[in-house]
C-alpha cells in the first residue's frame, strides 16, 4: 500500500508526558513532524480526544502543547517492542517551546513563512 501522507517525518525518540487533565502518563515519541507526532504507548486515548502533552528534549528543555488524537492502535504493553502501538496526535497549539520543537523537526524560518 502506498504512503498517503505527504508530511515529512523525522524519527526521534523523545520522552513524552501526556494526559487529558494533565501530563501524568509517560511514553516516547517514535517520529515527529511539523504538525504532530506519534506516541508509542499502551495507554492510548480514543480519536478526537484533546491532550495536554509535554515533550522533554535531550537537553531537558520542556515543550508544552495541546494536541488532538488523530488515530490510535491499542496494543498490549508486552507487545509494544514488536508491534507498532500508540497514537498519532496533531498539534493544536503550543503553550511553550515552539522554537525548540521546530529545531527538533528541522524547520527553517523560510519553511515557516512559506
Amino acid at each position: 500500500m502506498a504512503e498517503r501522507r505527504f508530511i515529512n517525518r523525522t524519527r526521534k525518540r523523545i520522552v513524552v508526558r501526556f494526559g487529558i487533565d494533565g501530563a501524568t502518563k509517560m511514553a516516547f515519541t517514535e517520529n515527529i513532524s511539523e504538525t504532530g507526532f506519534f506516541i508509542t504507548t499502551a495507554a492510548v486515548e480514543p480519536p478526537n480526544t484533546h491532550l495536554k502533552v509535554e515533550l522533554v528534549t535531550p537537553d531537558q528543555e520542556i515543550i508544552k502543547v495541546r494536541a488532538r488524537v488523530i488515530w490510535a492502535k491499542r496494543v498490549p504493553a508486552q507487545l509494544l517492542r514488536r508491534v507498532k502501538g500508540g497514537m498519532g496526535v496533531r498539534i493544536i497549539r503550543f503553550e511553550a517551546g515552539e522554537s525548540v520543537y521546530q529545531d527538533l523537526v528541522g524547520v527553517t524560518q523560510e519553511t515557516v513563512q512559506a
